[in-house]
């Protein structure tokens, strides 16, 4: 029977596991002593043959051999795979326990679904019940060596009671060359629905839980047969105990203790028995036998399942509770706390101590909070600081959205590129602007009053800048230093006017209003320096209330030489009064030097609302200029 010990360590104390060490059956002493002795039997005759048989010749060449051994033992990985196997096995031990079949449920569900007192119900739920314990029979019997050796053949399992004659003549003609423990199940389902038939099973719910409750039983047949048929592959258990052997087999030469005259390192001291040597084996050893013993519990080993007392056990408790215990129920009576409403069962001396301990409330239960911070607070102050939190600078929101999408300067190009690609792409189709560079080739890199390029942007083929109303910033100015002034848009009546202003102001100073400028790759000097040029568009015409906007008109494409060029004199520009296209803002004109052209940069002063706008090139294609705005598009012709 299975060594049960939970008892000896139900408190830990002071050397808890010492009292187990003495116990001999199930020990490892009784699984490893004879490949204990023999391993040091051999280790004994190689010793003595070493001291005492070999000429010195002979010893020099055992102790190089001895050496070498002892050198490369350490390359076999006994733990790693070891350990590895050991769980493998253990886990499959105890799931081979938790798939046999018990009875219990089932026979709950049967004494309470089929009715019936008389001769006919009880023969009906015995059977019923005798049909799930030969199920269970015939797979341990094919599992367990213990239980086959029982019931070695189906004259015994008779003869036991599990199944009558009539019932082997019929299990005997069904020819199949599988096993077939299933057919018990089979011949259940059927007598169940025999059963509902005349009454016995109430409902068909009942029935279903029944059928259920036999389908859990059958699994667990099958997965203790299907446990017997796939073991662990065999080459894991070859590559374990091959592991284990030859480890040993090269410790019996390189562990040996050599002559401390001829001065090997690690060899100063003779002894005759190899204690740590000896230990090593028995802990690896036993780790192996502990696999051995653990990867078929059906068998008989002391620590082995004990199948023939599961199935007395499941036999006998099963037929008392379809049987002798249906309908038998003791009187009822009012309980001893019918009266209390705080029942609280007795204590005795040994067990007194539970009472002092205060029950647990939960972890949280003793938590202290300052009183300040206990007070509720009102959710419309709340919700106004957001507000004003996310008014105070409406900028900040997406601008703040561009520095976070932005790990790197190169990175955030490239955002900034993937977010505008399919207007790139439709740009091909629509006639180009080749970009021309800086006539200042040593200035190429300055971007001009919205500030410079930061050094680590200027070593990047493309960079992004952003120049923000109220006033030029400084190159060196701190940008979290950097005021954003609310851009509000007017409609109407505020529209003119602040056209009006605008067309004024930007005589002077030009146009003011956030603009995200995009700087492509310039022409690269003898040096290998990267020259960019920033190239500035207006923003689209937006005429006030009142003024029809005009269709643009159909253009012809021009030719890929053509360049963007228009004067800074606001006087040349159109006036917001008089309806014009987008495409009147430029003049194209061929040039015969591009790398010298360069087009100016238009300042607009139109009275119309502020846009923001995003200036891309494009590759693999002669450059071309493109303006992209919130809800508008300017391109060049």
């Amino acid at each position: 029977m299975t060594v049960t010990y939970t008892a000896r360590v139900a408190n830990a104390r002071f050397c808890g596991f010492s009292k187990l060490l003495l116990v001999w059956r199930g020990s490892i002493y009784k699984v490893l002593y004879k490949e204990f002795l023999a391993f040091f039997a051999m280790y004994t005759a190689i010793s003595v043959t070493y001291r005492f048989f070999l000429f010195d010749e002979q010893k020099r060449y055992f102790e190089k051999l001895a050496i070498y051994c002892n050198h490369y033992a350490s390359l076999i990985p006994m733990s790693f795979v070891l350990g590895f196997y050991v769980t493998l096995v253990v886990n499959r031990w105890w799931s081979q326990y938790t798939c046999i079949p018990l009875p219990d449920r089932l026979m709950c569900v049967l004494s309470g679904g089929l009715q019936g007192g008389d001769e006919r119900g009880r023969l009906l739920r015995r059977t019923l019940m005798r049909y799930a314990s030969l199920s269970a029979l015939l797979i341990l019997r094919s599992v367990s060596t213990a239980v086959f050796k029982r019931f070695p053949t189906m004259d015994h399992v008779v003869e036991a009671g599990f199944m009558t004659r009539e019932e082997r003549k019929k299990f005997e003609s069904l020819h199949s060359p599988y096993n077939k423990y299933w057919i018990p199940c089979v011949w259940f389902t059927n007598l169940t629905a025999v059963a509902r038939c005349e009454g016995r099973i109430k409902d068909d719910n009942t029935l279903k839980l029944l059928l259920e409750e036999l389908n859990a039983f059958r699994g667990k047949c099958s997965m203790l047969f299907h446990y017997d048929m796939i073991s662990v592959p065999l080459v894991y258990t070859q590559v374990v105990t091959l592991a284990v052997y030859s480890f040993f087999l090269v410790c019996l030469i390189g562990r040996q203790f050599l002559d401390p005259g001829q001065g090997y390192p690690g060899h100063d001291l003779d002894l005759y028995v190899p204690i740590f040597t000896l230990l090593q084996f028995f802990f690896y050893a036993g780790w192996l036998k502990v696999a051995e013993q653990l990867i078929n519990p059906f068998g008989e080993d002391d620590d082995d399942f004990e199948s023939n007392w599961l199935i007395d056990r499941n036999f006998q408790v099963s037929m008392m509770a379809v049987d002798e215990m249906y309908g038998d129920l003791p009187m009822m009576e009012r309980d001893r706390y019918w009266n209390d409403s705080n029942p609280r069962p007795p204590y005795t001396a040994a067990t007194l101590f539970v009472l002092r301990k205060p029950s647990f409330q939960g972890s949280t239960f003793d938590m202290a909070i300052p009183k300040e911070e206990m007070h509720f607070q009102p959710l419309e102050n709340i919700d106004e600081n957001q507000e004003e939190s996310v008014t105070h600078h409406p900028n900040m929101a997406l601008f703040n959205r561009l520095l976070s999408a932005a790990p790197s300067p190169t990175g955030f190009m490239g955002g900034a590129l993937r977010r505008t690609s399919a207007q790139l792409q439709r740009l091909r189709h629509y006639p180009s602007i080749d970009p021309a560079t800086s006539d200042d080739e040593d200035g190429g890199g300055n971007i001009g009053t919205g500030g410079s390029l930061p050094s680590g942007l200027g070593q990047d083929t493309q960079s992004t800048i952003c120049s923000f109303r109220g006033g030029d910033i400084s190159a060196h100015t701190p940008l979290l230093d950097i005021q954003f002034g609310p851009v509000e848009e007017r409609r109407g009546d505020a529209a003119s006017n602040e056209g009006e202003a605008m067309r004024k102001d930007g005589e002077d100073r030009g146009m003011r209003g956030i603009e995200l400028e995009i700087t492509e790759e310039g022409d690269t000097d003898g040096g290998g320096e990267v020259q960019s040029q920033t190239r500035p568009l207006p923003s689209p015409l937006r005429p006030s209330r009142g003024v029809e906007r005009p269709r643009p008109q159909q253009r012809t494409p021009r030719p890929a030489s053509a360049t963007l060029s228009s004067t800074l004199n606001p006087s040349n520009l159109p006036r917001p009064g008089t309806a014009h296209s987008t495409q009147d803002l430029f003049r194209s004109q061929p040039i015969n030097d591009q790398s010298r052209a360069a087009p100016s940069t238009p300042q607009l002063t139109i009275g119309v609302a502020k846009m923001s706008f995003l200036t891309v090139p494009t590759f693999g294609v002669t450059q071309r200029l493109r303006s992209v705005s919130m809800g508008s598009e300017l391109t060049g012709s």
